[in-house]
């Protein structure tokens, strides 16, 4: 067996309103999603934000061959105590742990605990899922999208999106919305992969978390003027239901499992 660690990065209050909704928290995506590739993986959980201990979890972190470091709703230039423990946090687990992939909001964790720079994304975001993301000349090259078709489009959920990368970080690839979709660095030898789409959650699961967030997203986000606009905007998912493959969708967890060596 090997040793996963899963990160929540979602606050224990957002998963309690998951669970009450009905809609698995991201961390159960996670270990659905992995767990379709091989049944050899052991999971450990963590989250920095409400675990009061985090910090004995620093010395533990040598024994794991990979860490998957999961979405969330927060924003990260907020800087709210909750988000600087999950950035040390990311600081310790780039320091010890071989093998990262950072999704979404894990991502941009990673970026900032490496030095770069997080910002709302000015060219508008992505609610359900993000079109043609595009693999650039470095991501045609890397393992990481192998057997990816070069064109995609993809689960997705963010407001916000990298605007500074780490010294040394690489672009995989971007699209209209996002200059930066998917990364790749290394930090004291150790293998950093980042996503800011959602390869591991299925376009239902985005479609009910949308129906959880409408009045958030028309009142806070201000993404939709009305009920009617969210609606056809689920129209136009639910067609991507029909030509997505599960396969495709997910070839970048299963790219990283094998280059990880935990397949």
């Amino acid at each position: 067996m090997k040793n996963i660690l899963i990160v929540e990065g979602n606050l224990h209050e957002e998963n309690l309103s998951f669970k009450k909704a009905g809609i698995k928290t991201h961390t159960e995506s996670l270990k659905d999603s992995l767990s379709y590739f091989t049944k050899n993986l052991k999971f450990d959980i963590v989250n920095p934000s409400s675990d009061k201990n985090i910090k004995n979890k620093y010395f533990n972190l040598e024994k794991y061959d990979g860490l998957i470091w999961g979405g969330s709703s927060l924003n990260i230039y907020n800087n709210t105590p909750e988000i600087k423990t999950q950035i040390e946090f990311m600081k310790e687990c780039q320091k010890k742990v071989k093998n990262i992939l950072a999704i979404c909001w894990g991502m941009q964790v990673a970026v900032v605990a490496a030095g770069g720079a997080v910002k709302r994304s000015e060219k508008g975001s992505h609610i359900g899922i993000a079109n043609e993301i595009e693999i650039n000349d470095h991501g045609l090259n890397h393992s990481l999208y192998k057997n990816k078709k070069n064109k995609f489009n993809s689960p997705a959920f963010n407001f916000d999106e990298v605007f500074t990368l780490p010294s040394d970080a690489i672009c995989l690839a971007s699209n209209k919305i996002n200059n930066i979709q998917s990364i790749y660095f290394k930090k004291n030898e150790n293998i950093i992969h980042g996503l800011q789409y959602h390869p591991e959650i299925t376009y239902e699961k985005m479609i009910s978390l949308i129906n959880f967030r409408k009045d958030r997203l028309i009142e806070n986000r201000k993404v939709f003027k009305n009920y009617e606009e969210i609606d056809k905007h689920i129209l136009f998912i639910k067609e991507e239901i029909g030509r997505s493959n599960i396969d495709q969708r997910m070839m970048e967890l299963k790219n990283w499992l094998r280059v990880s060596k935990l397949l």
